[in-house]
């Protein structure tokens, strides 16, 4: 099943930098910004996960919770942490359960080469769980941005 609007928080389990099994569900209660990336420490996802850290106390202020999700290894999400003073838990998910759910593993291609990888997408849950906006093929510039205005219209 695909998530899609006015749909609640996925009922799934999965492995964050800070818990080895956070329940979505059990996220109601704050604003849930999940946003999905292609690859840890590439220019486009370090730019976005930078203005996301640099926002992160704006979206706290709004009661809310940000998840950045690509499918590299919890080790690869801790050293990118690091690197980047991420203060938002990273969630791995190399068996792509959660992007499935999401719909966000598409066809890409790049040198002339096709193959399957992460869209640049955001999802942004309301305090009741429920999916309120969506945004598919993430340009980095501006995006931070415009989340906070769809949060803080929430």
């Amino acid at each position: 099943m695909t998530i899609s609007i006015g749909n609640s928080l996925p009922k799934l389990t999965v492995a964050t930098t800070k818990t080895p099994a956070l329940k979505l569900a059990s996220l109601k209660g704050k604003n849930v910004v999940i946003y999905f990336y292609p690859k840890d420490n590439t220019p486009g996802c370090t730019t976005e996960g930078q203005n996301f850290r640099d926002a992160y106390k704006k979206f706290q202020k709004l009661n809310t919770e940000i998840f950045g999700v690509s499918r590299e290894s919890i080790r690869s999400h801790e050293n990118f942490i690091n690197k980047q003073s991420f203060p938002f838990d990273l969630i791995s998910d190399p068996d792509e359960v959660l992007c499935k759910a999401f719909d966000v593993i598409k066809e890409k291609n790049m040198y002339g080469r096709k193959y399957m990888g992460i869209e640049r997408s955001t999802f942004i849950f309301d305090a009741k769980g429920k999916l309120r906006h969506e945004i598919r093929k993430v340009k980095v510039k501006g995006h931070v941005d415009e989340v906070l205005e769809l949060v803080a219209a929430l």
